[in-house]
């Protein structure tokens, strides 16, 4: 789903795209270069450009260590790059008013925790180094995870693979379940040890031995070059504490972070978020008083505790997004999300529960997708 003033569909413009409605990745980068190219964002921002350190100086003042970057041997583009960067320039220090934090969180490998994993001596990999699914042809690989990553990348591998054993925190009770239409693919309770002869343990009391463990476990947020003092932490990958996840209370308005929320529809969120933001810095819209921020925190945190969530599901927004986007929208003087929007996600979330392998060709939800058509033809005259 696009932003909500630049609808995201294909265009007869000449050029070959991927008109599904479930694209390939690069058809979502062309929508990409193509807002940036429409909206003149290129010429805002430095390509090649490491942000070292960013400091609180004093009040309401930020220090920016920046270097600029070489492309590598492969070349690229100004957005998609290519190779290694090679550091070319001294570091250089600017001072601004405030600061944005956009840098996402899809970068910094996030972990399970196996017992014996030191001594295993099979393979292991993150999704995020995931590419083809050939190079598991005949071997048993299992994937910890249960979420889009895991679905996805099970499906694939279990085409090639000689077996595939999902390990899942949200299947505690039974035997392995083996998965309706492969012969080979099977759900299991988590991990519950790995062993030096490379023999994987499960928690449902199964093993097997195994020459791939590959982790769909999502990522950590990571900000290396941001000092605050201790003012803002990641706790257990909670970052806090933020202010409706965006605004730290003792810090406001000069520090922001933009797109910390997970288990979203990441374009519509992060716009609002963002005019939150430049409503804010521009004096259009005002924040509670940092007291109040707080409160309003500490409530949070502790609907999260009381409802038996740990703090890593702190920014997960399955069950909410859209509530908290209306809010964002309200606060910037925007009309609430449309329910086609709202219906359209509801019912693709079904879809891709009950057919994991053919959601993006089949779905139940036409009358949406019309809906959705004859609501973009305003952004087309």
């Amino acid at each position: 789903m696009g932003f909500f003033d630049y609808p995201f569909v294909a265009v007869e413009d000449g050029r070959e795209g991927d008109s599904r409605r479930f694209p390939r990745h690069q058809e979502v980068l062309r929508y990409l270069e193509d807002f940036a190219r429409d909206f003149e964002v290129l010429e805002v921002v430095r390509f090649r450009t490491e942000v070292v350190r960013v400091e609180m100086e004093e009040e309401g003042k930020w220090a920016v260590r920046w270097r600029r970057v070489a492309a590598g041997e492969d070349g690229g583009g100004e957005i998609t790059g290519g190779g290694e960067d090679q550091v070319e320039e001294e570091e250089e220090e600017e001072i601004y008013d405030g600061v944005v934090v956009c840098n996402g969180h899809y970068t910094e490998p996030r972990l399970a925790a196996i017992p014996g994993i030191d001594i295993w001596p099979g393979k292991q990999m993150h999704s995020h180094n995931y590419r083809v699914p050939e190079p598991f042809r005949d071997q048993v690989v299992v994937i910890i995870g249960s979420a889009a990553s895991a679905v996805d990348i099970s499906n694939e591998i279990a085409q090639f693979a000689k077996e595939v054993h999902v390990a899942s925190r949200s299947d505690t009770e039974g035997t392995p379940k083996r998965q309706p239409g492969y012969g080979n693919l099977w759900l299991h309770s988590m991990i519950e040890s790995t062993h030096e002869d490379g023999t994987v343990v499960f928690q449902d009391g199964s093993s097997t031995h195994v020459d791939v463990i590959m982790h769909c476990t999502g990522y950590k947020y990571h900000f290396p070059f941001l000092q605050t003092h201790g003012i803002v932490t990641v706790d257990d990958n909670r970052v806090g504490p933020l202010y409706k996840h965006v605004f730290p209370p003792a810090l406001v308005p000069y520090l922001s972070f933009i797109g910390i929320p997970w288990k979203v529809a990441p374009f519509p969120l992060v716009e609002l978020q963002s005019k939150w933001v430049a409503a804010v810095l521009s004096g259009r819209v005002s924040l509670p008083t940092r007291k109040v921020m707080m409160e309003d925190v500490d409530a949070f945190y502790k609907e999260l505790e009381t409802a038996g969530y740990p703090k890593r599901y702190t920014h997960i927004m399955t069950n909410y997004q859209y509530e908290y986007i209306d809010w964002l929208a309200n606060e910037c003087g925007y009309p609430p999300t449309e329910e086609w929007r709202k219906l359209m996600y509801k019912a693709t979330s079904k879809n891709r529960k009950e057919r994991p392998g053919s959601y993006r060709d089949e779905w139940d939800d036409d009358h949406l997708v019309a809906q959705a058509h004859e609501y973009f033809k305003r952004f087309f005259k």
